[in-house]
């Protein structure tokens, strides 16, 4: 059996999704998850699934975030990203996140499981639109590439040192002493972190802070 998830806000796209793969006995929809931190919650208490097919625009955290920590976490995963449009920053970014694929949610049934397939084999699988963005892209990264603003999320030199201390894995108790801090201010500061990121945990800090080259 291949053991799918389906992430999307929208119920009745979730049941739509899950309706195309219906007829097809090797699927299984193993759980859905309306957004990405519902995601890696329901992955953390299970994460023995094939693929992901992964809407973008979502509350909480979108796909593309959630792509990037779930192929941090289990890169063994699948993810087709499944949207309703070709946004070419979009595209960007997801193959940038680790995307194995981008749909549009029009595709049919028996394309949607013949992607499925293909990704389980080591393929790529797009839509000509996309593929043919995707081209683009490619040719002129420069276009597209998302400059970041340090200052959009206001990190001080500080929270910015802490952030740096975390990405090598030390605890608490060696970044107070490296940084000459209590560990009640590191705690401080690490929540201040994670309000200013809008993350719920280390690894999400330390991987956003990443893709926008904070640290």
């Amino acid at each position: 059996m291949i053991k799918v998830a389906i992430v999307d806000d929208n119920t009745f796209l979730q049941k739509a999704i899950q309706d195309k793969l219906i007829f097809f006995n090797e699927i299984e929809i193993k759980f859905k998850a309306n957004h990405g931190q519902d995601l890696l919650d329901k992955l953390d208490k299970n994460h023995n699934i094939d693929l992901i097919l992964m809407d973008i625009e979502m509350p909480k955290m979108n796909g593309i975030e959630a792509t990037e920590i779930v192929k941090s976490k289990y890169p063994q995963i699948k993810i087709i990203m499944l949207t309703v449009f070709d946004n070419d920053e979009n595209i960007f970014k997801s193959i940038k996140a680790g995307a194995d694929g981008y749909l549009l949610k029009e595709v049919n049934p028996e394309e949607l499981h013949n992607a499925i397939l293909e990704t389980l084999k080591g393929g790529a699988i797009m839509t000509p639109s996309i593929a043919l963005k995707t081209l683009k892209l490619f040719r002129n990264p420069e276009l597209f590439e998302d400059i970041p603003n340090q200052e959009e999320y206001n990190l001080t030199t500080r929270e910015i040192e802490v952030l740096e201390q975390l990405s090598k894995g030390l605890k608490y108790n060696s970044i107070a002493e490296n940084l000459f801090l209590s560990v009640g201010t590191i705690r401080k500061h690490v929540e201040n972190i994670y309000n200013k990121l809008q993350v719920h945990n280390k690894l999400e800090a330390i991987q956003k802070a990443k893709s926008n080259k904070i640290i």
